[in-house]
């Protein structure tokens, strides 16, 4: 473990963070079984999703970050910033997601297709999202993959997927920091269970503290927060509420509430919606980028008021969730 330290001058807000949605384990997300996973202390998960049959016409994901898409609450309305509130569009470095499912209008959650479940483990008690054994993948990586042969054929109009956890750049003001400005790496943990010992930011390795529970199991919103100050490295990390988790038309595409299913209806590349339709006998492969809002999602209580995120002077943090997702195929 690195030696840290935690100032003051950081501290103040981001340990008051709230949010708009808490989130619950949908029903179907939990496999027949589950792992367990071993006993480490930090771990660095992977970067690159590798398929099982690389040569075989497959559905290919792969994140966009978009900080000028619709920004969306959520029930999937177009989202004004509240009266007091300011918020920045963060750098993203990885994302990684927990499930995946194809559904037509009116499905139910896991009535439609569903073709992927990331590892769990009862390591901490209870079921939970086995963070090292998670895929974090950059934009326009290859996040997962599937053979086309293998999805039962037919006209899919909604793309629902768990998002798991979030690694960005933020942008904050201090005087304490040379310059005024300093930037620091947020991780956030927003699936709806994450049995986290350790992980890892730009090389270092973390644990979550005693007052976030220690190592274990952590319901969504738990994050950590990394920044350099002249040379000497700070964290801190805090549990929030929950995050946002856009769900438009709740009428034909019906999400549990709390759900952490993040939907959007199938486009193509001209932006017009139009259904996946999967036939079995494709000879190319089919790719879907899952077009991520990141517009304004890093929301504070600009008490100051200037428009700059200030945790010195205590400005709380009340939303870090993803604004839309837009699945268009290419």
């Amino acid at each position: 473990m690195k030696t840290i330290k935690t100032p003051l001058l950081l501290t103040i807000a981001i340990t008051s963070v709230l949010a708009f949605n808490s989130c619950k384990k949908d029903k179907e997300e939990e496999p027949a079984t589950t792992t367990t996973a071993p006993t480490y202390v930090a771990c660095a998960p992977a970067t690159v999703y590798t398929p099982t049959v690389p040569t075989t016409p497959r559905l290919i994901f792969k994140f966009k970050f978009d900080s000028t898409q619709v920004r969306l609450d959520n029930v999937g309305n177009p989202s004004t910033m509240p009266p007091g509130n300011a918020a920045q569009s963060p750098i993203f470095n990885s994302m990684s997601q927990h499930y995946i499912e194809l559904a037509g209008d009116f499905d139910l959650v896991g009535a439609g297709e569903v073709i992927h479940i990331g590892s769990q483990t009862t390591a901490g008690g209870v079921t939970a999202i086995d963070y090292c054994a998670s895929i974090q993948s950059a934009e326009n990586a290859t996040f997962f993959s599937i053979p086309l042969d293998s999805i039962t054929p037919g006209s899919y109009k909604w793309l629902r997927v768990s998002l798991a956890y979030q690694n960005y750049t933020i942008t904050y003001k201090s005087t304490s920091v040379p310059g005024g400005f300093g930037t620091g790496t947020l991780a956030s943990f927003i699936g709806f269970k994450t049995y986290i010992s350790g992980y890892q930011m730009n090389g270092a390795s973390y644990q979550p503290s005693a007052g976030t529970g220690g190592s274990g199991n952590h319901n969504q919103g738990y994050w950590g927060f990394q920044t350099d100050v002249a040379g000497t490295n700070y964290f801190f990390d805090g549990q929030a509420a929950g995050t946002t988790v856009p769900n438009p038309l709740f009428a034909t595409s019906p999400i549990p509430s709390g759900s952490c299913l993040v939907t959007g209806e199938f486009v193509d590349n001209t932006f017009v919606n139009a259904p996946l339709v999967i036939t079995g006998l494709e000879t190319v492969d089919i790719v879907i980028t899952v077009s991520l809002s990141t517009n304004k999602s890093f929301e504070w209580i600009d008490s100051t008021p200037d428009g700059y995120y200030e945790p010195s002077v205590g400005e709380a943090v009340v939303d870090m969730g993803i604004r839309g997702l837009i699945p268009i195929k290419n």
